[in-house]
Protein backbone atom coordinates (compact mmCIF):
# COMPACT_ATOMS: atom_id res chain seq x y z
CA UNK A 1 0.00 0.00 0.00
CA UNK A 2 0.66 3.50 -0.64
CA UNK A 3 1.47 5.73 2.30
CA UNK A 4 -1.00 8.28 3.58
CA UNK A 5 0.42 11.11 2.25
CA UNK A 6 0.88 10.24 -1.51
CA UNK A 7 -2.48 8.75 -1.78
CA UNK A 8 -3.54 11.91 -0.11
CA UNK A 9 -1.70 14.22 -2.77
CA UNK A 10 -3.06 12.35 -5.36
CA UNK A 11 -7.03 12.86 -4.53
CA UNK A 12 -5.76 16.40 -3.75
CA UNK A 13 -4.64 16.93 -7.67
CA UNK A 14 -7.96 15.01 -9.30
CA UNK A 15 -10.14 16.87 -6.70
CA UNK A 16 -7.77 20.87 -7.86
CA UNK A 17 -8.17 19.04 -11.32
CA UNK A 18 -11.73 19.22 -11.09
CA UNK A 19 -12.17 15.35 -12.57
CA UNK A 20 -14.05 12.51 -11.66
CA UNK A 21 -12.42 8.88 -11.55
CA UNK A 22 -13.50 7.80 -14.03
CA UNK A 23 -12.25 10.92 -16.32
CA UNK A 24 -8.79 11.14 -14.68
CA UNK A 25 -8.04 7.53 -14.77
CA UNK A 26 -8.61 7.92 -18.74
CA UNK A 27 -5.89 10.50 -18.37
CA UNK A 28 -3.75 8.63 -16.98
CA UNK A 29 -4.23 5.23 -18.75
CA UNK A 30 -5.54 3.67 -15.71
CA UNK A 31 -8.40 0.73 -16.47
CA UNK A 32 -12.36 2.03 -15.52
CA UNK A 33 -11.08 4.43 -12.13
CA UNK A 34 -8.96 5.84 -10.04
CA UNK A 35 -11.01 4.54 -7.39
CA UNK A 36 -8.43 1.38 -6.04
CA UNK A 37 -5.57 3.73 -6.25
CA UNK A 38 -7.20 6.73 -3.81
CA UNK A 39 -8.14 3.44 -1.32
CA UNK A 40 -4.57 2.18 -1.50
CA UNK A 41 -5.71 -1.14 -2.82
CA UNK A 42 -3.50 -0.62 -6.27
CA UNK A 43 0.18 0.43 -6.38
CA UNK A 44 0.76 3.57 -7.86
CA UNK A 45 2.81 2.74 -11.08
CA UNK A 46 5.67 4.63 -12.59
CA UNK A 47 3.36 5.01 -15.54
CA UNK A 48 0.69 6.88 -13.50
CA UNK A 49 3.98 8.97 -12.13
CA UNK A 50 4.98 9.89 -15.54
CA UNK A 51 2.08 11.06 -16.73
CA UNK A 52 1.25 13.35 -13.77
CA UNK A 53 4.63 14.81 -14.58
CA UNK A 54 4.30 14.84 -18.37
CA UNK A 55 0.66 16.40 -18.71
CA UNK A 56 0.44 18.48 -15.10
CA UNK A 57 4.04 19.35 -14.51
CA UNK A 58 3.57 17.76 -10.56
CA UNK A 59 6.66 17.08 -9.06
CA UNK A 60 6.72 13.17 -8.24
CA UNK A 61 9.06 14.02 -4.92
CA UNK A 62 6.16 15.94 -3.43
CA UNK A 63 3.96 13.21 -4.76
CA UNK A 64 5.52 10.93 -2.34
CA UNK A 65 5.96 13.74 0.66
CA UNK A 66 9.78 14.53 -0.19
CA UNK A 67 9.22 18.37 -1.29
CA UNK A 68 6.98 20.98 -1.07
CA UNK A 69 7.26 22.05 -4.35
CA UNK A 70 3.93 20.41 -5.73
CA UNK A 71 5.34 21.79 -9.44
CA UNK A 72 8.01 21.45 -11.20
CA UNK A 73 9.41 24.24 -14.04
CA UNK A 74 5.98 26.45 -13.89
CA UNK A 75 8.17 29.61 -15.05
CA UNK A 76 9.81 27.97 -17.96
CA UNK A 77 6.63 26.18 -20.06
CA UNK A 78 6.59 26.40 -23.23
CA UNK A 79 4.02 27.74 -25.32
CA UNK A 80 5.50 28.34 -28.90
CA UNK A 81 3.18 27.92 -31.93
CA UNK A 82 3.09 23.82 -32.30
CA UNK A 83 2.78 24.32 -35.83
CA UNK A 84 4.06 27.17 -38.21
CA UNK A 85 3.16 27.35 -41.48
CA UNK A 86 5.52 29.04 -44.58
CA UNK A 87 4.90 30.07 -48.07
CA UNK A 88 6.37 29.21 -51.64
CA UNK A 89 10.17 31.24 -50.34
CA UNK A 90 9.73 29.31 -47.10
CA UNK A 91 8.90 32.81 -44.82
CA UNK A 92 6.13 32.29 -42.00
CA UNK A 93 2.52 33.31 -42.96
CA UNK A 94 0.36 34.65 -41.47
CA UNK A 95 -2.63 32.34 -40.75
CA UNK A 96 -5.91 33.44 -39.90
CA UNK A 97 -8.31 31.79 -37.00
CA UNK A 98 -11.71 32.71 -37.51
CA UNK A 99 -14.40 32.24 -34.35
CA UNK A 100 -15.57 29.23 -36.11
CA UNK A 101 -11.79 27.71 -36.67
CA UNK A 102 -11.39 28.69 -33.06
CA UNK A 103 -13.50 26.17 -31.50
CA UNK A 104 -11.68 23.55 -32.87
CA UNK A 105 -7.87 25.50 -32.57
CA UNK A 106 -7.12 23.39 -29.88
CA UNK A 107 -7.89 19.98 -30.55
CA UNK A 108 -5.84 20.37 -34.12
CA UNK A 109 -2.72 22.54 -32.48
CA UNK A 110 -0.22 19.98 -34.07
CA UNK A 111 -2.37 19.22 -36.58
CA UNK A 112 -0.60 20.39 -40.02
CA UNK A 113 -3.21 19.12 -42.38
CA UNK A 114 -6.15 21.24 -40.48
CA UNK A 115 -4.04 24.19 -41.07
CA UNK A 116 -3.96 24.50 -44.69
CA UNK A 117 -7.58 24.62 -44.55
CA UNK A 118 -6.82 28.38 -42.72
CA UNK A 119 -6.41 31.24 -45.11
CA UNK A 120 -2.89 32.74 -45.18
CA UNK A 121 -0.94 35.41 -46.14
CA UNK A 122 2.44 37.52 -45.97
CA UNK A 123 2.48 40.69 -44.28
CA UNK A 124 5.55 42.89 -46.17
CA UNK A 125 5.51 45.25 -43.39
CA UNK A 126 9.19 45.87 -41.38
CA UNK A 127 7.11 45.50 -38.19
CA UNK A 128 5.76 41.99 -38.80
CA UNK A 129 9.19 40.50 -39.74
CA UNK A 130 11.52 38.27 -38.14
CA UNK A 131 8.90 36.42 -35.97
CA UNK A 132 5.89 34.44 -36.19
CA UNK A 133 2.44 35.89 -36.30
CA UNK A 134 -1.35 35.39 -36.72
CA UNK A 135 -4.43 36.50 -36.59
CA UNK A 136 -7.44 35.51 -34.32
CA UNK A 137 -11.07 36.51 -34.57
CA UNK A 138 -12.84 38.20 -31.20
CA UNK A 139 -15.78 36.39 -30.09
CA UNK A 140 -17.71 37.60 -27.47
CA UNK A 141 -17.71 41.16 -25.38
CA UNK A 142 -15.35 40.43 -22.40
CA UNK A 143 -12.37 42.83 -24.01
CA UNK A 144 -14.78 45.59 -24.32
CA UNK A 145 -14.61 48.98 -24.85
CA UNK A 146 -11.29 47.80 -26.82
CA UNK A 147 -11.94 44.88 -29.12
CA UNK A 148 -15.68 43.97 -30.17
CA UNK A 149 -17.33 40.50 -31.19
CA UNK A 150 -15.89 40.14 -35.08
CA UNK A 151 -12.70 42.47 -34.94
CA UNK A 152 -9.55 40.60 -35.49
CA UNK A 153 -6.12 40.86 -33.63
CA UNK A 154 -3.04 40.26 -35.33
CA UNK A 155 -0.66 38.39 -32.40
CA UNK A 156 2.99 37.39 -31.94
CA UNK A 157 4.11 34.18 -30.84
CA UNK A 158 6.10 34.39 -27.25
CA UNK A 159 8.34 31.50 -26.20
CA UNK A 160 7.30 31.43 -22.33
CA UNK A 161 4.97 32.50 -20.05
CA UNK A 162 7.71 34.30 -18.49
CA UNK A 163 7.85 36.60 -21.14
CA UNK A 164 3.84 37.83 -20.46
CA UNK A 165 3.66 41.72 -19.30
CA UNK A 166 0.50 42.79 -17.12
CA UNK A 167 -0.34 45.95 -19.24
CA UNK A 168 -0.55 43.88 -22.84
CA UNK A 169 -3.42 41.80 -23.92
CA UNK A 170 -3.09 37.99 -25.22
CA UNK A 171 -4.51 35.10 -27.14
CA UNK A 172 -4.11 32.64 -24.95
CA UNK A 173 -4.62 29.00 -26.31
CA UNK A 174 -5.94 26.36 -23.06
CA UNK A 175 -6.77 22.73 -23.89
CA UNK A 176 -9.93 23.74 -24.68
CA UNK A 177 -10.84 27.29 -25.78
CA UNK A 178 -9.04 30.22 -27.16
CA UNK A 179 -9.48 33.45 -25.57
CA UNK A 180 -8.32 37.13 -25.94
CA UNK A 181 -7.05 38.55 -22.12
CA UNK A 182 -4.94 40.22 -19.98
CA UNK A 183 -2.56 37.75 -18.44
CA UNK A 184 -1.07 38.26 -14.22
CA UNK A 185 1.55 36.61 -12.40
CA UNK A 186 1.20 36.58 -8.54
CA UNK A 187 3.89 36.83 -6.68
CA UNK A 188 4.17 33.37 -4.37
CA UNK A 189 1.82 31.50 -6.64
CA UNK A 190 1.82 29.07 -9.16
CA UNK A 191 -1.57 29.94 -11.00
CA UNK A 192 -1.59 32.51 -13.88
CA UNK A 193 -4.52 35.32 -13.85
CA UNK A 194 -6.62 35.48 -16.38
CA UNK A 195 -8.23 39.36 -16.61
CA UNK A 196 -11.06 40.86 -19.01
CA UNK A 197 -11.27 44.40 -19.74
CA UNK A 198 -15.05 44.26 -19.24
CA UNK A 199 -15.67 44.26 -15.65
CA UNK A 200 -18.60 41.81 -16.16
CA UNK A 201 -16.56 38.87 -16.08
CA UNK A 202 -14.18 38.66 -13.11
CA UNK A 203 -10.85 37.13 -13.07
CA UNK A 204 -9.93 33.90 -12.63
CA UNK A 205 -7.21 31.56 -12.02
CA UNK A 206 -5.52 28.69 -14.22
CA UNK A 207 -2.79 26.58 -14.20
CA UNK A 208 0.70 27.00 -16.48
CA UNK A 209 0.66 23.55 -17.79
CA UNK A 210 -3.00 24.12 -19.31
CA UNK A 211 -1.86 26.88 -21.28
CA UNK A 212 -0.70 25.45 -24.87
CA UNK A 213 0.04 28.66 -26.75
CA UNK A 214 0.21 32.40 -25.91
CA UNK A 215 0.49 35.06 -28.45
CA UNK A 216 1.03 38.63 -27.90
CA UNK A 217 -1.52 41.03 -29.43
CA UNK A 218 0.17 43.95 -31.04
CA UNK A 219 -2.19 45.46 -33.30
CA UNK A 220 -6.69 44.88 -34.16
CA UNK A 221 -8.49 44.91 -37.36
CA UNK A 222 -12.11 46.25 -37.37
CA UNK A 223 -13.89 46.02 -40.36
CA UNK A 224 -17.61 46.35 -41.73
CA UNK A 225 -20.04 43.36 -41.18
CA UNK A 226 -19.79 42.41 -45.08
CA UNK A 227 -16.19 41.75 -44.43
CA UNK A 228 -16.27 39.65 -41.16
CA UNK A 229 -15.72 36.77 -43.17
CA UNK A 230 -12.41 35.02 -44.43
CA UNK A 231 -12.90 35.77 -47.88
CA UNK A 232 -13.54 39.66 -46.82
CA UNK A 233 -10.86 39.91 -44.77
CA UNK A 234 -8.61 38.52 -46.86
CA UNK A 235 -9.93 40.73 -49.72
CA UNK A 236 -9.60 43.72 -47.41
CA UNK A 237 -5.94 42.89 -46.33
CA UNK A 238 -4.53 42.15 -49.89
CA UNK A 239 -6.05 45.27 -50.97
CA UNK A 240 -4.16 47.07 -48.43
CA UNK A 241 -1.02 45.46 -48.77
CA UNK A 242 -1.11 46.24 -52.69
CA UNK A 243 -2.25 50.04 -51.56
CA UNK A 244 0.85 49.78 -49.06
CA UNK A 245 3.15 48.96 -51.62
CA UNK A 246 1.75 51.68 -54.54
CA UNK A 247 2.94 54.08 -52.09
CA UNK A 248 6.34 52.83 -50.77
CA UNK A 249 6.67 52.37 -54.71
CA UNK A 250 5.95 55.66 -54.96
CA UNK A 251 7.79 57.37 -52.63
CA UNK A 252 10.68 55.59 -53.66
CA UNK A 253 10.72 57.30 -57.20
Amino acid sequence: MENEITLKRFVEIRRELDYTQTEFAELLGVSNTTADIERGRTKLSGKVVTELLRQFKINPLWLFGESDEKYLETSKVSVIPKVVTVDTSDQDNMVLVNAKAAAGYPQNITDTSWYRQLPAFDMPIPEFRNATYRGFQVEGDSMLPNLRPGDWVLARAIEHIDHVNANKMYVVVLQDSVMVKKIERRPNSNNITLVSLNEAYPPYDIKPFQIQEIWEVSSKLTFDVNATTERGLLKQLQQSMEELKKQVGQVKN
